[in-house]
């Protein structure tokens, strides 16, 4: 008996365990696209395009930041870039009607936020399902956008237009903003009692409740949240486009941040996210989309290229967490 525990330690000892790499399967799908599009078309390495694709993806960025948390505590909420939609809307009316950029900020962003506060009371106190209570939401916030800006595109002129277009030591604004944002989320996930309780409730939330976490607090707390990170990105669309139009924004940018969560590896079903993950689906779709307009395919084609791009790098990411599932 004495002699054979040594061996046994030995013979454990001498088993290495794999490396594993967090989200490889997103990290080697985006390598191949940024390797084939550099090899066919000149243009996308230079500065100029990497910058107009860092400026797009931020938008992308703050709204799948917002949603990543919110699902991760089993929540959803469809109607972020709808929200985004009104936010860039009554800015720019704002804006042109002489309105200074402080006061249309505040005014934009608590409007947001109300937006998210109302899904939050939706859901958190009737049975509607949040998805479909934020889709209702979407659906109804795309008509008032499109009510705010009487159909037509209205100019902000060169207000906001530091924020939209500039760069501090070459980098945008925009990007700034929004890691500032995803590190912030991505702090508050791992390291705080707010964090902790969505992973707890995103789980369970029977037993979250027992435990003794304000479950309604805490989901009111997380829509609102998500509300005013939806206006935040739409005063950064606002900025950068310079104009608010009425297609402006909208339920294409939400399907874009959602996709980017889920292919990021947050479970649908919560308690599961990695701020991460949604970066690196977001910096996917940005660049599949740039590659895609730069070897100029057809428009018609674009989506289908889109989809199995995303289909190849959410199957991927799939084997490989359940690969390392003990």
């Amino acid at each position: 008996m004495s002699v054979k525990v040594p061996f046994v330690a030995r013979e454990r000892a001498d088993v290495v365990p794999a490396v594993r790499i967090p989200h490889a399967g997103l990290l080697a799908v985006l390598v191949v696209v940024i390797v084939f599009t550099a090899l066919r078309a000149d243009s996308f390495t230079t500065s100029q395009n990497l910058l107009n694709v860092l400026r797009q993806i931020s938008v992308n960025a703050v709204i799948a930041g917002g949603l990543t948390l919110l699902m991760t505590a089993g929540g959803m909420d469809f109607s972020m870039g709808s929200n985004a939609a009104v936010t860039t809307a009554v800015a720019a009316q704002m804006l042109s009607g002489g309105r200074s950029t402080a006061v249309t900020v505040v005014v934009a962003l608590l409007l947001a936020a109300c937006v998210g506060l109302v899904n939050g009371l939706v859901v958190t106190f009737t049975n509607v399902a949040p998805f479909v209570a934020t889709l209702a939401t979407a659906m109804l916030l795309d008509g008032v956008a499109l009510l705010v800006l009487n159909g037509m595109s209205v100019t902000i002129g060169d207000k906001m237009q530091a924020l939209g277009n500039s760069t501090v030591a070459g980098v945008p604004w925009l990007l700034v903003v929004a890691v500032l944002v995803l590190a912030a989320i991505g702090l508050v996930m791992r390291f705080t009692t707010f964090g902790r309780d969505a992973f707890a409730m995103g789980g369970n939330e029977h037993v979250a409740r027992l435990s003794g976490i304000n479950v309604p607090a805490r989901k009111l707390a997380l829509y609102a949240l998500a509300g005013a990170l939806a206006g935040l990105a739409g005063l950064m669309l606002l900025s950068r486009l310079g104009a608010s139009a009425p297609n402006t924004a909208g339920l294409q940018t939400q399907l874009t941040a959602v996709a980017a969560v889920v292919i990021g590896g947050t479970s649908l079903a919560g308690g599961r996210g990695t701020i991460a993950g949604t970066a690196l689906g977001v910096v996917l779709l940005g660049v599949v989309a740039n590659a895609l307009n730069l070897l100029q395919v057809n428009s018609n084609y674009q989506l289908v290229v889109t989809g199995a791009v995303l289909l190849v790098a959410a199957v991927i990411n799939g084997f490989q967490r359940k690969g390392s599932t003990p």
